[in-house]
């Protein structure tokens, strides 16, 4: 049950919910089955079905998002359309100007809508009230905006804001590839990509490919910057880090692999002793990356 991915935002005051005054939050705002007319529908669900809205471990929260969508390719509209403004264009003796069109595909998406299938997507969130954190496990920014919107309209004043460093990663990854040398606790991976800050937006990638340090230095010294740069922890623990502060694609070592499989009885039993195992884990890769970072920036901490 391992997050793949972490946004990380700073809670602004201190979480002090508990779990059942944060239940009672989240309750309102359930996911619940879109009806026939909807394209979208988004709300809470429970991390472990058959369980409440919020799982705990340890004090550390995990609550889940479930966003539905109707899937209705613009192929089919189209195709449904250009019929439709066919009998009508026989009807009233000329083509459907653009207006018409519009109201025509409007009322074909509404016609074929009870008949489009519905997709489901979850994502997960990590509130960690001891380090006044909050994680979502989502690649991209667009999907951490939705929920957001949705934990605000849940919890009053949350006030998250994405978590910010004194070093900008792009700065900090590049000083590293230029000097082959990664902080300590790091090492260096084979997944590489280098920018252009200029209008061009040069791009070299080295995928599972090791990095040439000279070749690499010819690159900065070009003015490419790093913008990812695949990175393994404590030998614990790999992952990429971005240019925004992300971490993506986080996989859990051997190491701790072992670890997990020990102990555990049933699948309750499981997945309480991972999500601790997580939890304990990335907190603890947050800090120091927020360390080789040069620490939180001061004025997002006192904002």
């Amino acid at each position: 049950m391992w997050f793949k991915n972490l946004q990380i935002y700073r809670l602004a005051t201190p979480f002090r919910l508990s779990a059942a005054e944060l239940e009672d939050k989240l309750a309102p705002l359930a996911f619940t089955p879109g009806s026939n007319l909807e394209k979208e529908r988004q709300g809470w669900i429970a991390p472990r079905e058959g369980e409440g809205l919020v799982h705990t471990v340890g004090g550390q929260y995990l609550l889940a998002q479930r966003a539905e969508k109707k899937l209705l390719p613009a192929s089919v509209i189209n195709q449904f359309a250009k019929a439709k403004a066919q009998e009508i264009e026989e009807q009233q003796g000329f083509k459907p100007g653009r207006k018409q069109m519009r109201e025509i595909k409007d009322a074909v998406t509404d016609e074929l809508m009870p008949r489009a299938f519905s997709i489901w997507r979850d994502t997960r969130v990590w509130i960690d009230p001891k380090e006044g954190l909050l994680a979502i496990d989502a690649s991209s920014a667009a999907k951490c905006d939705e929920i957001m919107q949705l934990l605000n309209k849940s919890i009053d004043r949350l006030g998250a804001r994405a978590l910010q460093t004194e070093i900008s990663p792009v700065s900090a990854m590049t000083g590293w590839l230029a000097a082959d040398e990664a902080p300590a606790n790091f090492t260096i991976d084979e997944d590489t990509e280098l920018r252009s800050p200029a209008q061009s937006k040069a791009t070299v990638r080295y995928v599972r490919h090791a990095v040439d340090p000279e070749d690499v230095r010819r690159h900065i010294a070009a003015g490419k910057q790093c913008t990812r740069l695949a990175l393994t922890w404590a030998d614990r623990v790999s992952f990429v880090l971005g240019e925004t502060l992300s971490l993506k694609r986080i996989a859990p070592l051997d190491v701790l692999k072992e670890n997990a499989d020990a102990g555990a009885v049933d699948e309750a039993e499981r997945f309480d002793a991972d999500f601790a195992l997580m939890t304990g884990e990335l907190a603890k890769l947050i800090q120091d990356v927020l360390a080789m970072l040069g620490g939180e920036k001061r004025e997002a901490v006192a904002a």
